[in-house]
């Protein structure tokens, strides 16, 4: 089935922005008390880093236990992260160029996110994204943040397609692949630009692994 729809994750997908996540959580961290150094900052490390793709406030939730704790987490982990994005990212190479041939060629293209809204906004203005696609999401009211499959589901109403087996969805996370899986796209691809390696993203689902989201179009576009 022809594709109309390409749901693309942004940070490690594409856009790099070369570890600005962790340094923002080691802010967040310090703000609600974490230790420095030590097994309980290493261990949240980790889980940050293994699920990388889910709604940051989820992963506050998850690892800080009280609500309170993680908003207090998540305020200051957005603060940080958007002191740290300009000159801290950019495009991954050749991503403008395939998101270009997408939509020239009539598939439509939605950028989402596990960050807030306000996050993702600060990212796209500092990559000069505002017109780059023709959905962006993030998750919020009524939008649960991956593995679920709201962002999916949501891009694909936003963009008037009527078959979610015409939509494709690439990532850098197993929470990308689960939450295309979920949402019953056609086609789920992990890319190697970001977080997990192809083990672990074809472990979670993914049919296809690309070595970046430049050669996408070759793929969708196919014959």
């Amino acid at each position: 089935m022809h594709t109309e729809l390409a749901v693309l994750d942004m940070a490690g997908t594409t856009v790099r922005d070369d570890g600005l996540v962790i340094r923002a959580f080691d802010e967040a961290a310090t703000a609600v008390g974490l230790p420095r150094d030590g097994a309980e900052r290493e261990h949240a490390r980790r889980y940050v880093l293994d699920t990388m793709g889910q709604s940051k406030i989820e992963v506050f939730r998850a690892l800080f236990g009280t609500e309170d704790r993680a908003r207090e987490a998540n305020t200051a982990f957005e603060k940080a992260y958007e002191q740290f994005v300009d000159g801290g990212v950019s495009a991954v190479p050749g991503a403008v160029e395939a998101i270009s041939r997408l939509r020239e060629t009539g598939v439509k293209v939605a950028l989402t996110t596990g960050f807030s809204p306000a996050t993702q906004q600060r990212m796209l203005d500092a990559l000069g994204w505002g017109e780059i696609a023709d959905v962006v999401l993030a998750p919020g009211p009524n939008v649960r943040g991956r593995p679920y499959p709201d962002l999916v589901l949501t891009a694909l109403m936003h963009a008037g397609v009527d078959d979610v087996r015409k939509v494709a969805v690439v990532g850098d996370t197993t929470s990308d692949i689960v939450c295309g899986l979920r949402a019953g796209a056609l086609m789920v691809a992990g890319v190697l630009t970001g977080a997990h390696d192809e083990p672990t993203l074809r472990a979670a689902g993914a049919v296809h692994v690309l070595d970046s989201v430049a050669t996408l179009p070759e793929l969708l576009l196919a014959p």
